[in-house]
């Protein structure tokens, strides 16, 4: 477990965040984001490692039979309320603190990765989609639920004017982020679908709900 050095400021500003994420995305859930989350993760399967797992709100939606189910969340405030998510979750569900882009995994040891709003925060999506190429199995999948570049030139020009406040506001996310192409040129197979993030936003409505493989 590493120690968080974050400047004061950080961590309580880390702290709201994590505080006002589950109200803020409430309704959106009761819309529909719920029934994409549970779609999505009914297809976990074997060793499943999910990456930025917020709060803990894909928790209640994994089915009963996932074989070992790893939760990984670097952000201390984050991970503080998805433990409480975990105790009315899976059975033998498991919270680490790690980040995307340095899973502490063997080589080739996992079924299933699952990312949900999390390729448009991370740093380095392209390091992070090493590491999850790295662990998964030949035959393993990562199941992803996105956000994305909205495929409209007049939305996707508001998502790039809108880009540094958006970011800024939610601790890093970039709602502009061309994710699927991403994907792809990390050397896997993507079978994805459009869809939308009811009542969000229209710049992070966007979304893209799908599956991806290892290209042999």
């Amino acid at each position: 477990m590493t120690t968080d050095t974050s400047p004061p400021d950080a961590v309580a500003g880390s702290r709201f965040f994590a505080a006002l994420y589950d109200p803020f995305l409430w309704l959106g859930e009761r819309a529909g984001m719920g029934a994409h989350r549970r779609e999505l993760l009914g297809q976990a399967r074997g060793r499943t490692v999910e990456i930025g797992s917020g709060t803990g709100l894909n928790v209640g939606h994994y089915r009963r039979d996932v074989e070992d189910l790893v939760l990984a969340e670097p952000d201390p405030a984050m991970r503080g309320r998805l433990q409480k998510a975990v105790r009315g979750g899976p059975r033998g569900a498991r919270v680490i603190d790690a980040r995307a882009e340095a899973l502490p995994f063997d080589d080739a040891s996992v079924d299933t990765v699952v990312s949900t709003l999390v390729l448009c925060t991370v740093d380095a999506p392209d390091a992070a989609l090493r590491e999850i190429a790295r662990v998964l199995r030949p035959d393993g999948q990562l199941l992803f639920l996105e956000h994305v570049r909205s495929e409209s030139p007049t939305l996707a020009r508001w998502q790039d004017r809108l880009a540094g406040p958006w970011q800024r506001f939610a601790e890093g996310c970039r709602c502009n982020r061309a994710t699927l192409e991403l994907v792809t040129a990390s050397g896997f197979r993507v079978d994805a679908r459009a869809a939308a993030w009811p009542a969000m936003p229209p710049i992070v409505r966007p979304l893209a709900i799908g599956r991806a493989t290892l290209v042999a």
